[in-house]
């Protein structure tokens, strides 16, 4: 007699990372898993979800945690506000003691996450060197003009990976309207749009692209925080700053420098529980 495997089930919770409050932010599922199932089955759960990334946890034997993130197109090599709401999820779900500080091994190395006593949490990110470009001695600003619409940064730099455009006010950065077809055509993986900002709260502004990932524009980009934040200390030496992304949803990033590795603070919330009930092939 055949006897029937129990149901399939685990908790997956949607969180608004770096959100100072509901419906803002930008959103990451997350998911703690038993097993380690087929990479086809995670790229399928986070088209599912279409968000800009889902995580995937599993808890190993020493208390540290794999962390894996996914856009619904692709597997990421560094994600900082799906790790914030990992951080967050094991939290809030009561399944770690809000004083442990969290490890997680990811494709970028060791990551961690700990809890402040007003409730932020904060990351420790490796920060990503970067060197000034010349878009014309590279053959890129007349693609620069048609893909931004004529409009044309201040300066340029590059991380190796995302282009990163400073532009001179943050009115400029929020009236850009890219065309993606041709930004992901662009050999970047995406393009930080930068600048100053207009509000004294914040040192610097930010939007960010990444049509090659299968996200046009990303609500709330950490891991662009470890070029932002060595890009802005290059032009104003500072090690702490604090940063607004501003998508329409936008974002609050608190942000230090310390050594080759960056701290990146922000708050979190829980939007919505729930459970995923397909087993992986």
């Amino acid at each position: 007699m055949r006897i029937a495997s129990p149901p399939f089930s685990a908790e997956i919770d949607i969180i608004d990372a770096f959100a100072e409050g509901p419906f803002r932010g930008n959103p990451a599922a997350v998911t703690l898993l038993e097993v380690q199932p087929a990479e086809s089955w995670l790229q399928q759960v986070a088209m599912e979800m279409n968000l800009s990334e889902t995580a995937f946890l599993w808890k190993q034997e020493d208390g540290s945690y794999r962390l894996r993130w996914f856009t619904p197109a692709v597997e990421v090599d560094l994600c900082g506000h799906a790790t914030l709401a990992s951080a967050h999820y094991l939290w809030d779900r009561g399944l770690e003691d809000p004083q442990t500080v969290l490890q997680f091994h990811t494709r970028s190395g060791l990551l961690k996450a700990e809890r402040t006593e007003d409730g932020r949490i904060v990351l420790d990110f490796p920060l990503k060197p970067i060197r000034p470009l010349s878009l014309e001695e590279h053959g890129l600003a007349e693609q620069i003009g048609k893909i931004l619409g004529g409009v044309l940064p201040a300066a340029a730099a590059t991380d190796g990976d995302d282009l990163i455009l400073e532009f001179s006010t943050q009115e400029t950065v929020l009236s850009l309207s890219p065309d993606y077809a041709l930004l992901g055509a662009l050999p970047y993986r995406g393009l930080l749009a930068t600048s100053r900002s207009s509000e004294e709260r914040y040192d610097f502004a930010s939007r960010c692209f990444f049509p090659s990932l299968g996200i046009n524009e990303d609500p709330v980009t950490g891991s662009a925080h470890c070029s932002l934040l060595p890009y802005w200390h290059g032009k104003l030496g500072q090690e702490r700053m604090t940063a607004i992304q501003c998508s329409p949803r936008t974002g609050v990033l608190h942000l230090e420098k310390t050594g080759d590795r960056i701290r990146i603070a922000g708050e979190a919330v829980t939007m919505l529980q729930g459970r995923l009930t397909h087993a992986p092939a």
